[in-house]
Protein backbone atom coordinates (compact mmCIF):
# COMPACT_ATOMS: atom_id res chain seq x y z
CA UNK A 1 0.00 0.00 0.00
CA UNK A 2 2.98 2.56 0.76
CA UNK A 3 4.53 1.40 -2.37
CA UNK A 4 0.96 2.29 -4.27
CA UNK A 5 1.03 5.69 -2.28
CA UNK A 6 4.48 7.01 -3.15
CA UNK A 7 3.91 5.37 -6.68
CA UNK A 8 0.87 7.44 -6.87
CA UNK A 9 2.40 11.31 -5.51
CA UNK A 10 5.66 10.63 -7.34
CA UNK A 11 3.30 10.56 -10.70
CA UNK A 12 1.46 13.43 -9.89
CA UNK A 13 4.14 15.25 -9.52
CA UNK A 14 5.75 14.85 -12.47
CA UNK A 15 2.27 15.62 -13.96
CA UNK A 16 2.38 19.16 -12.14
CA UNK A 17 5.87 19.56 -12.78
CA UNK A 18 5.26 19.38 -16.47
CA UNK A 19 2.06 21.30 -16.04
CA UNK A 20 4.05 24.10 -14.46
CA UNK A 21 6.98 23.65 -16.68
CA UNK A 22 4.96 24.38 -19.55
CA UNK A 23 3.38 27.41 -18.10
CA UNK A 24 6.74 28.93 -17.28
CA UNK A 25 7.92 28.36 -20.80
CA UNK A 26 6.35 31.62 -22.47
CA UNK A 27 7.65 33.65 -19.59
CA UNK A 28 11.40 32.51 -19.64
CA UNK A 29 11.69 32.91 -23.04
CA UNK A 30 10.10 36.38 -23.22
CA UNK A 31 12.89 37.66 -20.33
CA UNK A 32 15.55 35.25 -22.22
CA UNK A 33 14.94 36.75 -25.38
CA UNK A 34 14.69 40.25 -24.27
CA UNK A 35 18.60 40.33 -23.81
CA UNK A 36 19.27 38.89 -27.96
CA UNK A 37 19.92 41.40 -30.40
CA UNK A 38 17.75 42.13 -32.79
CA UNK A 39 19.80 40.23 -35.72
CA UNK A 40 19.77 37.02 -33.74
CA UNK A 41 15.83 37.08 -33.07
CA UNK A 42 15.15 38.10 -36.88
CA UNK A 43 17.77 35.13 -37.29
CA UNK A 44 15.53 32.94 -34.89
CA UNK A 45 11.89 34.05 -35.41
CA UNK A 46 12.12 36.39 -38.37
CA UNK A 47 9.64 34.38 -40.51
CA UNK A 48 6.95 33.69 -37.71
CA UNK A 49 6.70 37.29 -37.10
CA UNK A 50 6.44 38.03 -40.96
CA UNK A 51 3.65 35.46 -41.04
CA UNK A 52 2.08 36.56 -38.35
CA UNK A 53 1.69 40.31 -39.44
CA UNK A 54 1.07 39.71 -43.23
CA UNK A 55 -2.37 39.55 -45.11
CA UNK A 56 -1.87 35.92 -46.04
CA UNK A 57 -0.71 33.21 -43.75
CA UNK A 58 1.29 31.12 -45.25
CA UNK A 59 3.05 27.49 -44.38
CA UNK A 60 6.31 27.97 -42.70
CA UNK A 61 9.22 25.85 -43.96
CA UNK A 62 12.09 27.14 -42.20
CA UNK A 63 13.10 26.16 -38.94
CA UNK A 64 12.05 27.69 -36.07
CA UNK A 65 14.70 28.24 -33.16
CA UNK A 66 13.56 27.91 -29.82
CA UNK A 67 16.37 29.73 -27.76
CA UNK A 68 17.01 30.30 -24.44
CA UNK A 69 20.75 31.49 -24.13
CA UNK A 70 20.92 34.01 -26.59
CA UNK A 71 24.48 34.17 -28.49
CA UNK A 72 25.56 37.54 -27.07
CA UNK A 73 23.78 38.95 -24.16
CA UNK A 74 22.96 42.75 -25.06
CA UNK A 75 20.85 45.83 -22.99
CA UNK A 76 20.48 47.74 -26.00
CA UNK A 77 16.58 46.42 -26.38
CA UNK A 78 16.47 48.12 -22.46
CA UNK A 79 18.52 51.05 -23.17
CA UNK A 80 15.90 51.81 -26.18
CA UNK A 81 12.83 51.44 -23.86
CA UNK A 82 14.07 53.13 -20.94
CA UNK A 83 16.37 55.87 -22.23
CA UNK A 84 16.18 56.49 -26.06
CA UNK A 85 12.00 56.14 -26.55
CA UNK A 86 10.31 57.72 -23.86
CA UNK A 87 7.20 56.43 -25.17
CA UNK A 88 7.25 53.49 -23.58
CA UNK A 89 7.80 54.97 -20.10
CA UNK A 90 5.07 57.21 -20.87
CA UNK A 91 2.78 54.31 -21.30
CA UNK A 92 4.04 52.64 -18.41
CA UNK A 93 3.26 55.64 -16.54
CA UNK A 94 -0.56 55.54 -18.14
CA UNK A 95 -0.96 52.10 -16.90
CA UNK A 96 0.46 52.96 -13.21
CA UNK A 97 -2.34 56.04 -12.92
CA UNK A 98 -4.59 53.80 -14.35
CA UNK A 99 -4.63 50.93 -11.96
CA UNK A 100 -3.48 52.48 -8.77
CA UNK A 101 -6.76 54.40 -8.10
CA UNK A 102 -8.97 51.57 -9.33
CA UNK A 103 -7.43 49.24 -6.96
CA UNK A 104 -7.69 51.55 -3.89
CA UNK A 105 -11.15 52.43 -4.65
CA UNK A 106 -12.45 49.25 -5.64
CA UNK A 107 -10.75 47.76 -2.04
CA UNK A 108 -12.61 50.87 -0.27
CA UNK A 109 -16.01 50.14 -2.25
CA UNK A 110 -15.39 46.67 -1.79
CA UNK A 111 -15.28 46.73 2.37
CA UNK A 112 -18.59 49.36 2.76
CA UNK A 113 -20.65 47.42 0.71
CA UNK A 114 -19.42 43.55 1.74
CA UNK A 115 -19.56 45.07 5.86
CA UNK A 116 -23.35 46.10 4.73
CA UNK A 117 -24.00 42.69 2.89
CA UNK A 118 -22.82 40.70 6.45
CA UNK A 119 -24.45 43.05 9.26
CA UNK A 120 -27.56 43.63 7.69
CA UNK A 121 -29.60 40.56 5.53
CA UNK A 122 -32.80 40.78 3.98
CA UNK A 123 -35.23 39.38 1.18
CA UNK A 124 -33.84 42.89 -0.20
CA UNK A 125 -29.87 42.67 0.58
CA UNK A 126 -30.29 39.01 -0.47
CA UNK A 127 -31.47 39.94 -3.75
CA UNK A 128 -28.99 42.52 -4.72
CA UNK A 129 -26.10 40.10 -3.65
CA UNK A 130 -27.35 37.67 -5.87
CA UNK A 131 -27.40 40.58 -8.36
CA UNK A 132 -24.25 41.08 -7.73
CA UNK A 133 -23.03 37.43 -8.44
CA UNK A 134 -24.85 37.57 -11.77
CA UNK A 135 -22.68 40.73 -12.88
CA UNK A 136 -19.42 39.21 -11.31
CA UNK A 137 -20.77 36.16 -14.24
CA UNK A 138 -20.82 38.54 -17.13
CA UNK A 139 -17.43 39.32 -18.87
CA UNK A 140 -16.62 42.66 -19.22
CA UNK A 141 -17.43 42.92 -23.32
CA UNK A 142 -20.99 42.50 -22.34
CA UNK A 143 -20.56 46.03 -20.25
CA UNK A 144 -18.45 47.61 -22.52
CA UNK A 145 -21.26 48.75 -24.52
CA UNK A 146 -23.30 50.63 -21.33
CA UNK A 147 -19.96 51.54 -19.79
CA UNK A 148 -19.09 53.54 -23.11
CA UNK A 149 -22.64 54.97 -23.25
CA UNK A 150 -22.88 56.38 -19.98
CA UNK A 151 -19.05 57.54 -19.93
CA UNK A 152 -20.09 59.30 -22.91
CA UNK A 153 -23.39 61.06 -21.36
CA UNK A 154 -21.21 62.23 -18.20
CA UNK A 155 -19.12 63.38 -20.59
CA UNK A 156 -15.68 61.96 -19.82
CA UNK A 157 -14.98 59.85 -22.85
CA UNK A 158 -10.95 60.41 -23.56
CA UNK A 159 -10.14 61.00 -19.97
CA UNK A 160 -9.25 58.65 -17.07
CA UNK A 161 -12.51 58.57 -15.49
CA UNK A 162 -13.94 56.67 -18.30
CA UNK A 163 -11.38 53.68 -16.85
CA UNK A 164 -11.53 54.35 -13.24
CA UNK A 165 -14.72 54.84 -12.43
CA UNK A 166 -16.19 51.82 -13.82
CA UNK A 167 -13.31 49.82 -12.76
CA UNK A 168 -13.59 51.05 -8.75
CA UNK A 169 -17.38 49.59 -8.98
CA UNK A 170 -16.65 45.80 -10.35
CA UNK A 171 -18.60 43.26 -8.14
CA UNK A 172 -16.33 40.37 -7.85
CA UNK A 173 -14.36 42.02 -5.29
CA UNK A 174 -17.47 42.52 -3.58
CA UNK A 175 -18.39 39.27 -3.62
CA UNK A 176 -14.92 37.68 -2.33
CA UNK A 177 -14.97 40.18 0.72
CA UNK A 178 -18.67 39.81 1.37
CA UNK A 179 -17.86 35.43 1.66
CA UNK A 180 -14.53 35.99 4.02
CA UNK A 181 -16.37 38.91 6.29
CA UNK A 182 -19.17 35.95 7.10
CA UNK A 183 -16.82 34.30 8.62
CA UNK A 184 -16.06 36.25 11.22
CA UNK A 185 -18.13 35.54 14.51
CA UNK A 186 -20.71 37.29 15.76
CA UNK A 187 -20.12 36.85 19.29
CA UNK A 188 -17.40 39.13 18.43
CA UNK A 189 -19.50 42.01 16.88
CA UNK A 190 -21.85 41.40 19.69
CA UNK A 191 -19.12 41.70 22.08
CA UNK A 192 -18.15 44.88 20.84
CA UNK A 193 -21.54 46.32 20.79
CA UNK A 194 -21.88 45.22 24.66
CA UNK A 195 -18.66 47.94 25.44
CA UNK A 196 -20.10 50.50 23.44
CA UNK A 197 -18.83 50.07 20.31
CA UNK A 198 -20.77 52.02 17.16
CA UNK A 199 -21.17 50.54 13.42
CA UNK A 200 -17.87 52.25 12.63
CA UNK A 201 -15.82 51.26 15.28
CA UNK A 202 -16.29 47.75 14.52
CA UNK A 203 -16.01 47.82 10.64
CA UNK A 204 -12.97 49.34 11.34
CA UNK A 205 -11.28 48.20 14.27
CA UNK A 206 -12.58 44.53 14.69
CA UNK A 207 -13.83 43.68 10.53
CA UNK A 208 -11.29 45.23 8.53
CA UNK A 209 -8.36 43.48 10.58
CA UNK A 210 -10.09 39.88 10.22
CA UNK A 211 -10.03 40.79 6.50
CA UNK A 212 -6.70 42.06 5.78
CA UNK A 213 -5.48 38.79 4.33
CA UNK A 214 -8.99 39.35 1.90
CA UNK A 215 -8.17 42.62 1.01
CA UNK A 216 -4.46 42.14 0.11
CA UNK A 217 -5.66 39.19 -2.64
CA UNK A 218 -8.47 41.78 -3.94
CA UNK A 219 -5.91 44.53 -4.53
CA UNK A 220 -3.32 41.65 -5.85
CA UNK A 221 -5.82 40.20 -8.40
CA UNK A 222 -7.88 43.88 -9.29
CA UNK A 223 -3.96 45.05 -10.22
CA UNK A 224 -3.04 41.58 -12.60
CA UNK A 225 -6.76 42.06 -14.25
CA UNK A 226 -6.59 45.67 -14.90
CA UNK A 227 -2.79 46.11 -15.77
CA UNK A 228 -3.42 44.00 -18.54
CA UNK A 229 -6.89 45.31 -19.57
CA UNK A 230 -6.90 46.22 -23.39
CA UNK A 231 -10.78 46.39 -24.64
CA UNK A 232 -11.58 49.07 -22.00
CA UNK A 233 -8.56 51.41 -23.23
CA UNK A 234 -8.92 51.27 -26.65
CA UNK A 235 -12.49 52.02 -26.54
CA UNK A 236 -12.73 54.74 -24.16
CA UNK A 237 -9.71 56.06 -24.35
CA UNK A 238 -9.18 56.67 -28.85
CA UNK A 239 -6.29 59.14 -28.27
CA UNK A 240 -3.56 56.58 -27.37
CA UNK A 241 -1.15 59.19 -25.60
CA UNK A 242 -3.66 58.33 -22.95
CA UNK A 243 -3.49 54.49 -23.72
CA UNK A 244 -1.48 51.96 -21.03
CA UNK A 245 1.70 50.16 -22.00
CA UNK A 246 -0.86 46.94 -22.69
CA UNK A 247 -2.53 48.42 -25.75
CA UNK A 248 1.21 49.52 -26.92
CA UNK A 249 2.66 46.67 -27.01
CA UNK A 250 0.15 45.49 -29.87
CA UNK A 251 1.39 48.15 -32.48
CA UNK A 252 4.53 47.40 -32.45
CA UNK A 253 5.57 45.57 -35.23
CA UNK A 254 7.87 42.95 -36.60
CA UNK A 255 10.86 44.38 -37.26
CA UNK A 256 10.47 45.36 -33.34
CA UNK A 257 10.09 42.24 -31.83
CA UNK A 258 13.25 42.41 -29.32
CA UNK A 259 12.24 45.40 -28.38
CA UNK A 260 8.91 43.96 -27.63
CA UNK A 261 10.64 41.37 -25.64
CA UNK A 262 12.43 44.44 -23.41
CA UNK A 263 9.14 46.18 -22.87
CA UNK A 264 7.14 43.31 -22.40
CA UNK A 265 9.85 41.77 -19.50
CA UNK A 266 9.44 45.27 -17.90
CA UNK A 267 5.78 45.22 -17.77
CA UNK A 268 5.91 41.94 -16.03
CA UNK A 269 7.73 42.83 -13.07
CA UNK A 270 5.23 44.61 -11.14
CA UNK A 271 2.22 42.16 -11.19
CA UNK A 272 5.74 39.54 -10.28
CA UNK A 273 6.61 41.74 -7.25
CA UNK A 274 3.12 42.00 -5.97
CA UNK A 275 2.29 38.18 -6.57
CA UNK A 276 5.37 37.20 -4.84
CA UNK A 277 4.97 39.47 -2.12
CA UNK A 278 1.22 38.63 -1.19
CA UNK A 279 1.27 35.02 -2.52
CA UNK A 280 0.12 33.68 0.51
CA UNK A 281 -2.27 36.07 1.54
CA UNK A 282 -3.81 35.57 -2.13
CA UNK A 283 -3.88 32.04 -0.81
CA UNK A 284 -5.34 32.26 2.12
CA UNK A 285 -7.83 34.90 0.86
CA UNK A 286 -9.49 33.20 -1.62
CA UNK A 287 -9.13 29.69 0.22
CA UNK A 288 -11.48 31.07 2.94
CA UNK A 289 -13.86 33.15 1.03
CA UNK A 290 -14.44 29.66 -1.07
CA UNK A 291 -15.02 27.71 2.56
CA UNK A 292 -17.62 29.81 3.60
CA UNK A 293 -21.26 29.23 2.84
CA UNK A 294 -24.41 31.84 2.51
Amino acid sequence: MKKKHYFGRGVLTLIAAFFAIAFLLPTVLTISNSFMSQSEISANYGAVFENATSSTKTYISDKVNLKFIPDKVTFSQYATALIKSPDYLLKFWNSVFLVIPIVLLQVVVAALAAYSFTRYRGKVKNFLFFFYVILMLMPYQVTLVPNYLVSDWLGIINTRWSIIMPGSFAPFSVFLLTKFMRRIPNSLIEAAKLDGAGEWMIFTKICLPQCRSALYSIAILVFIDYWNMVEQAIILLPDTEKQPLSVFLSTINSKEVGLAFAVATIYMIPSLLLFLHGEEALVEGITHSGSVKG
